[in-house]
């Protein structure tokens, strides 16, 4: 062991092993060393307590940033999918003046198009802008797929609420795991069967069909699931907007139809691969949703461009343009910091978000039927996740957008390839 530096005079020269020699009575070399402790120690070897907690709690921040600034990142991301839901909602229900869905979805897509595009190309992403020749085809589908799955979701949004359309969404893991069973042959198990039968009941009590429902529900929409919350029934900042039992049918198969197709895109990844960056893939999907709704409205005749009129109108399209690009990137980033795993617990917040927003925005919640549908949708959800966290496997790199996080709900065997 060390002790320090040995200072005895006229033996400056002397050897570095020269402090463990001991004199002819044994404590010579002990006792003429001059012991210097480290900087922040004293002689006894305990470290300072002047310094030491102020070292371990500087370390401790620091790890606890690097452990979960991705998780941040993806809260983040949820916060602002709940308020571009919202935003879309109030557009086109909110005002006299309806703002159509693809008109919407044109403004979104090409911010983030836009800002995509002078992302890579600063970033001299890999590919930018058309990707490899021999996967522009998929690429090709994936964005005609995300644009079908987009306009579905933003169309149901006029006779849904944004809780019931955001959980309705959480669908997509089981359906991309079934499309990828049937398509590409990859496992599909029996616990993920039965979770998917137990998800589409849960789709069931959100729509009520008047056939399995009789009772119009709809007259009274909030009063049983209000009693769990307030006695007093708050009023909103905007009114809600009242649909029809066949309306709002209508408005959930278009949901379901929505996420058939955003599973369609997520099963299209998975055969991409690691073949295109991630970014060049969601650039696909912007350009062609903003492309294919500009021309949509142009060649329908009852479709046009509406014109905001006034500041708040102004903000809401500047807001969605705004909240779609930033949703991207928090997401971009914070998966590529993040376990899958621990990533997927955060993505159900959406819900918590969409039933504050409800009740704040529209002063409502939704009935009984639909918050028991909302429970039976996330539990097969969670569950299925559960099972599939037992297997460790390695994880394929994929593209991530604002719709790729619901997909890693479901992801855990993307290392099982055929």
């Amino acid at each position: 062991m060390s002790y320090g530096t040995v200072n005895e005079p006229g033996d400056s020269a002397k050897k570095p092993d020269a402090s463990t020699r001991s004199s002819p009575d044994g404590n010579e070399g002990i006792e003429n060393e001059s012991v210097t402790p480290p900087v922040g120690e004293h002689e006894d070897g305990h470290v300072s307590p002047e310094n030491a907690p102020r070292k371990t709690a500087w370390r401790r921040l620091r790890e606890f940033y690097e452990r979960n600034i991705g998780l941040f990142f993806v809260f983040l991301a949820q916060v602002f999918a709940s308020l571009m839901t919202m935003t879309t909602r109030l557009l086109e229900t909110g005002f006299e003046k309806k703002f159509h869905a693809l008109q919407i979805i044109f403004v979104r897509m090409l911010a983030t198009a836009v800002l995509g595009s002078l992302y890579m190309w600063y970033k001299k992403v890999p590919d930018f802008p058309l990707g490899r020749r021999d996967i522009r085809g998929l690429l090709v589908l994936r964005g005609l797929a995300g644009f079908t799955g987009l306009f579905c979701s933003y169309y149901s949004l006029s006779y849904l609420n944004i809780a019931d359309a955001t959980v309705i969404s959480f669908l997509v893991p089981t359906m991309t795991a079934f499309i990828c069973f049937i398509a590409l042959r990859e496992p599909f198990t029996v616990r993920e069967a039965i979770a998917g039968l137990i998800a589409f009941a849960g789709v069931l009590f959100i729509a009520r069909p008047t056939f399995l429902f009789p009772r119009d529900s709809e007259s009274q929409p909030e009063d049983d699931a209000a009693k769990l919350f307030m006695v007093d029934k708050p009023k909103g900042i905007v009114p809600s907007v009242p649909a029809t039992p066949a309306q709002r049918s209508l408005a959930v198969l278009l949901a379901v139809i929505g996420t058939f197709a955003a599973a369609a895109a997520y099963s299209t990844i998975r055969v991409i691969g690691k073949r295109a960056h991630s970014l060049v893939s969601v650039n696909y999907f912007a350009v062609l949703a903003t492309v294919g709704s500009f021309i949509i409205i142009l060649v329908l005749p009852e479709l046009h461009f509406e014109i905001p009129e006034n500041a708040v109108q102004w903000s809401l399209l500047v807001a969605i343009g705004v909240a779609g690009f930033l949703l991207q990137f928090l997401l971009t980033e914070g998966l590529q910091r993040e376990k899958a795993g621990r990533a997927t617990n955060l993505i159900y917040t959406q819900m918590v978000f969409a039933l504050i927003l409800e009740r704040v925005v529209w002063g409502t919640t939704p009935p009984a039927e639909s918050l028991f549908g909302s429970a039976l949708i996330i539990g097969s959800a969670i569950w299925v996740s559960l099972q599939k966290n037992k297997t460790p496997t390695t994880q394929k790199a994929v593209a991530v957008d604002e719709e790729q996080s619901l997909l890693r709900a479901g992801a855990s065997t993307d290392g099982r390839d055929n």
